[in-house]
């Protein structure tokens, strides 16, 4: 038992700082998706999804980064074309995305409010 505690506080010392310069990286590069005054980078949400059986072929995570609009949130081909630039900014970025997938995502979404979110991948 005590090798085992041992073992398990080794690997999360190991594993911490990784994690969290993942998730430092990507606070950085969304915050920089928009100009200032545009819409502001709230934060990131993982999410695991319980309707999925652990057993299944698919990854039960995804990531949520969120944002909102300075001012009113704009529709039709705007508000598409602000998905189109969160998700482009996501994948450009090969590091983080590989990091992601090897951390257990299966896709990203993005939110510009509480009710909707839009997939990236």
């Amino acid at each position: 038992m005590r090798i085992t505690t041992s073992l398990l506080v080794t690997l999360m010392a190991l594993t911490w700082p990784a994690a969290q310069a993942r998730a430092e990286n990507l606070d950085l590069l969304m915050s920089q998706v928009f100009e200032p005054g545009t819409a502001d980078y709230i934060g990131y949400e993982s999410i695991e999804r319980e309707d999925i059986p652990e057993s299944a072929a698919v990854e039960r995570k995804y990531l949520i980064v969120d944002f909102r609009f300075t001012e009113k949130q704009p529709t039709g081909q705007q508000l598409q074309a602000s998905i189109h630039e969160v998700c482009t900014a996501l994948l450009k970025n090969r590091e983080l995305i590989r990091s992601l997938s090897d951390s257990g995502y299966d896709m990203v979404s993005v939110a510009f409010d509480r009710r909707s979110q839009f997939d990236c991948l």
